[in-house]
């Protein structure tokens, strides 16, 4: 992905000469500067291996853990530097959604929503925890299919563990939702469903 200008006013997210190369030379990013407007649904388009991934790891901070990549340019949010900013506050920011679904196996439905507080030592009432379940599963359109089974580990269809992990995203109420490519893995119906999702949530 090379030289990239797109302009926005008042971004939500900005890139400045945003470069990314790994330790074997290979450039997966080069010089994209873009702006990226708030309740937006933007789409980054490409062949495969030229760099998509790797921009949507950059942004959520993930690339640092592989140890073998060099970030050059900067990367806002609302005017605030995420390279400098702590990974794990930035994450309650920006959430991710992965090509295949990755619930957390050993833990229940409920648990797997509320993975984002207990990861960074949030506690929660018991009330506001059975809140923010029910409002995420609801957002997703899953509540009705699992409301009776939130405290058993997930036994769910490809397309409701998608969904299970795109209300895990935003029980943490993120300003970015990162997806690469989320339906990729799924049937019609379920890629139907998460689509729909997409433009409720922009709106």
């Amino acid at each position: 992905m090379t030289e990239s200008v797109i302009k926005v006013n008042n971004p939500l997210l900005l890139f400045e000469n945003l470069t990314i190369k790994y330790d074997t030379g290979i450039v997966a990013v080069k010089d994209i500067n873009a702006g990226i407007k708030e309740n937006s649904i933007t789409a980054i388009m490409g062949p495969s291996g030229c760099g998509k991934s790797t921009l949507l790891r950059a942004v959520n901070r993930l690339l640092e853990l592989y140890g073998n990549v060099k970030i050059t340019g900067k990367i806002y949010l609302k005017n605030n530097d995420i390279l400098s900013m702590n990974p794990m506050k930035l994450r309650r920011r920006i959430g991710m959604v992965f090509q295949q679904p990755n619930p957390f196996p050993t833990l229940s439905i409920s648990d797997n929503v509320l993975a984002g507080y207990k990861l960074n030592g949030i506690r929660l009432k018991k009330r506001d925890r059975e809140d923010i379940v029910e409002k995420s599963l609801k957002n997703v359109s899953l509540w009705n299919e699992v409301k009776d089974h939130l405290h058993t580990k997930p036994t769910l269809s490809g397309g409701q563990q998608q969904r299970l992990c795109i209300a895990r995203a935003l029980a943490n109420n993120p300003e970015i939702i990162l997806m690469d490519e989320p339906t990729s893995a799924l049937d019609p119906i379920a890629t139907s469903k998460i689509e729909d999702l997409l433009v409720q949530l922009k709106e």
